[in-house]
């Protein structure tokens, strides 16, 4: 290769580089829409196969009438929840006192128990100044929730109609060879599956199970707390436990020790169990992902995409883990695996 070549090939990566970094912090805002795109594209891209490649239907009518299933089946149901979070944010607007109350007679008995006064001056100028704060983030939030799902479906719509041609596209560029390829877009396909269908299945059956039994031990607003604990499930490691403990805390310290036992070994022994039943009929089902994987990709996802890193946290660390395990056994070992293998306890 010629200096000049040389010259035109290096120039051209770094433009590449550049511009993209460029785009990449530009589209940053805009990044949970196109994510959840790619995820839902995932989900319909059998569907538009079929219709389009077996039953001849036009692409653009498919695309639309896809994008109308999505708009019934997730942005419906995932707008009723945020409107309801909203509601129950406007209704302690409205009613301080209903959101005080609580807080004052937990706070009595932690000073009656141990001695500690909760509300203090200055604990409660420290949660005065955080209340705007919070308020604010609330409040971009929504707004933010609301321009990714335009973007979404505008994102979604172009995907559909790419079809096969972007998908080759992509696999053209991946700097794997044919075998290699293959695993990887297998393994991005089966853990984006296996999340975006596992992750909303395990805080229904988890929430309803919770809610079941906050019913069963008497738990005050049982349905509010059954609400909360199938968004905590989302929390790595600890999960339900973040709504339940202090729950059934709270139960114990205001006299319902009977109750608060009970609700406790409820969780530990059902809720718990409901969730490692449910993750182990998934990966055998779907993505057999390692469960370390999958804690520290929660984790890191969190930090990177906000909710939709819930999903494409545990795949970007699963491929990582692919390409070193790639670089290992090509570069290392001389042989080809068809998909990574990690230690697993």
């Amino acid at each position: 290769m010629s200096l000049k070549e040389q010259y035109w090939r290096y120039s051209l990566v770094a433009i590449i580089l550049l511009l993209g970094i460029l785009i990449f912090f530009q589209i940053l805002p805009f990044f949970s829409g196109i994510l959840g795109a790619m995820t839902i594209y995932i989900l319909l891209r059998n569907q538009m196969m079929y219709l389009t490649e077996k039953k001849r239907m036009k692409r653009s009518i498919m695309a639309i009438l896809l994008l109308c299933e999505t708009i019934l089946c997730f942005l419906i149901p995932l707008s009723i929840v945020v409107w309801v979070f909203v509601n129950k944010l406007q209704a302690i607007n409205l009613d301080p006192h209903s959101l005080i109350a609580p807080v004052e007679h937990v706070a009595e008995l932690i000073r009656e128990k141990v001695g500690y006064d909760l509300l203090s001056k200055g604990n409660i100028d420290t949660i005065l100044a955080a209340l705007p704060k919070v308020g604010q983030f609330l409040m971009g939030s929504i707004s933010s929730f609301t321009i990714n799902v335009v973007v979404l479906l505008f994102v979604l719509y172009f995907m559909l109609i790419g079809g096969r041609d972007m998908e080759e596209y992509v696999s053209d560029i991946l700097p794997f060879n044919k075998r290699n390829k293959k695993n990887i877009l297998h393994e991005f396909n089966m853990i984006v599956k296996s999340n975006a269908i596992g992750i909303p299945l395990l805080a229904v059956i988890q929430g309803a199970v919770a809610t079941l039994g906050y019913f069963i031990f008497g738990a005050p607003s049982p349905v509010l707390w059954g609400f909360l604990s199938c968004f905590a499930t989302i929390i790595p490691i600890v999960g339900t436990a973040l709504i339940w403990a202090p729950l059934a805390l709270y139960m114990g310290m205001t006299g319902h020790w009977g109750m608060a036992i009970g609700l406790a070994v409820y969780a530990l022994v059902v809720i718990s169990n409901v969730d490692n039943l449910v993750r182990f009929m998934l990966q055998k089902k779907m993505a057999d992902t390692h469960p370390l994987i999958t804690i520290f990709g929660v984790v890191i996802g969190l930090s990177l995409f906000g909710f939709m890193g819930v999903i494409f946290g545990p795949l970007l660390l699963s491929i990582f883990v692919f390409c070193v395990n790639i670089f290992k056994v090509e570069y290392l070992e001389g042989e080809v695996r068809t998909r990574p293998k990690i230690y697993k306890p």
